[in-house]
């Protein structure tokens, strides 16, 4: 991609100790990164409730993309859009030479659930999609961050470019693994990440590889009633699909994940279908794992239309690698982490959040851990993100901050409400200041970018070449509509 350049002033405004190594050579560490984000605690708020009443599904969030972009080219960032095939994607940098430190933004929503911003069931009606995973967060608090590491650079001089990469479609339609595929992390030095969460942690916690596919039965119509022998149910195929795929479950390794939706199945009971889709997801934490289980899942896709009588093909939709952790990176962002804090609730926080918990059950935590930092672990989360593709593109590091209310479970009602609170923006604020402290430590330490190197090139070993699991197919821009 094309570079950017500014030329800087120099301004020696004082020390910040990041407790790992000195900010730069004079040790004149400029603003304070966390009193910037502070500066920019209204903007956050503002994009991210303009994210969440967006609330657009993957590949479709042209008003979502065309605000962040707005936001950054307001504040001297020049701004690439469209890139590796996504209208949606864009990539906005400043600065010059020196070190290129990225910072990921999602946008996307979730379809088929939405909350408005009451602390008890209350869908919005006509609006099908919300925030559950808290993307319009993810976008903000990114966004806060990269504006804040520009103004510091700014002011110091340092050389160095921030880039805030828009990254579409996380949700099942893998934006980031097609921006991976186009080269465009192959210069970045190191890429930091976070995502809602209801709790604060730097842990170093990988992911699952996975894929996904629309599987598709075409059959013959008829009269259900009238000519029934006349018919070949495509539905019959999809279910037949279903079937067997269940029964895969018993004999699949016990971290492998598998789960589907019938996305058609006809539309009257007495018309045999022609036409039926099944949307699949294959999980493990291997992607070798993945194609495994793919290729029995393929066969029992061929075994049902061959039994019912159909025909059956099907498009690979999304494929992710497992995320490639790096704890040189992992135990430095905990340092930020820790130095920024948790989130505190104000009286009225508080009562909001006691009431949403009472839907909690069982799940509900006590609202004070929100404001805790967890340990440092290392562990395997269950879950995939395209996250994953860029780990292993270029060293990556991540931060989950308290944006719900302690208990609350991703993709939930409860994650939407949160997500659209001024509790989820304070853990948008939490993440930006920990990402802000942890690009400035980057674009200053070089030990510490050489260190996490190092981790990644033996991590990845000497003869790695990448290999995406969706193939060479371009984005599928259509896959919510």
């Amino acid at each position: 991609m094309k570079l950017l350049g500014t030329i800087f002033s120099t301004t020696a405004l004082g020390a910040l100790a990041l407790g790992t190594a000195p900010l730069a050579a004079d040790n004149h560490a400029g603003p304070d990164p966390i009193a910037v984000v502070d500066s920019q605690a209204d903007r956050t708020a503002r994009v991210a409730q303009e994210l969440w009443d967006l609330a657009e599904l993957g590949y479709l969030e042209s008003r979502s993309s065309g605000l962040m972009q707005a936001e950054l080219a307001s504040e001297g960032f020049r701004i690439e859009s469209g890139i590796a095939e996504i209208p949606t994607a864009f990539v906005a940098e400043w600065g010059e030479g020196g070190p290129i430190i990225a910072i990921l933004a999602e946008m996307d929503a979730l379809p088929g659930i939405n909350q408005s911003g009451a602390s008890t069931r209350d869908p919005v009606e006509g609006k099908g999609a919300g925030h559950a995973c808290g993307h319009n967060l993810f976008g903000a608090g990114s966004l806060t961050a990269a504006i804040a590491v520009k103004k510091w650079l700014e002011a110091t001089g340092t050389p160095g470019r921030i880039r805030l990469y828009g990254t579409p479609a996380e949700e099942g339609g893998s934006g980031k693994v097609y921006m991976t595929r186009a080269g465009l992390f192959d210069d970045v030095d190191i890429a930091i990440h976070w995502h809602a969460d209801d709790e604060n942690s730097a842990a170093a916690r990988t992911s699952l590889a996975n894929r996904s596919a629309k599987f598709r039965f075409t059959g013959v119509s008829a009269h259900a009633a009238g000519a029934p022998e006349r018919g070949r149910s495509a539905l019959d195929g999809a279910e037949a699909m279903n079937m067997m795929a269940n029964m895969m479950h018993e004999h699949m390794p016990q971290d492998a994940r598998m789960h589907y939706v019938i996305t058609s199945g006809g539309n009257a009971p007495n018309v045999v279908p022609d036409f039926a889709e099944v949307f699949y997801y294959v999980r493990h934490p291997d992607p070798a794992g993945v194609e495994a289980i793919w290729e029995r899942l393929e066969n029992a896709a061929r075994g049902a239309a061959l039994g019912t009588g159909t025909e059956v093909d099907w498009e690979i939709i999304h494929g992710n690698n497992p995320l490639l952790v790096n704890e040189t990176l992992a135990r430095a962002m905990q340092a930020k982490l820790e130095m920024v804090g948790g989130v505190n609730y104000s009286s009225e926080e508080r009562a909001w959040a006691e009431e949403l918990q009472k839907s909690l059950g069982d799940a509900a935590e006590p609202l004070e851990s929100a404001a805790e930092i967890q340990p440092y672990t290392r562990s395997l989360g269950y879950g995939s993100t395209d996250v994953g593709d860029v780990s292993w593109a270029t060293p990556t590091v991540g931060v989950r901050t308290a944006t719900w209310v302690p208990g609350t479970s991703a993709h939930s009602w409860q994650a939407v409400a949160a997500s659209g609170h001024s509790i989820g923006h304070k853990g948008a604020q939490v993440a930006a200041k920990a990402m802000a402290l942890m690009a400035v430590d980057l674009f200053t330490n070089e030990d510490l970018r050489n260190a996490a190197r190092a981790e990644f090139d033996a991590a990845r070993g000497p003869d790695y070449v990448y290999r995406s699991l969706l193939g060479d197919r371009a984005p599928p821009l259509d896959y919510r509509q």
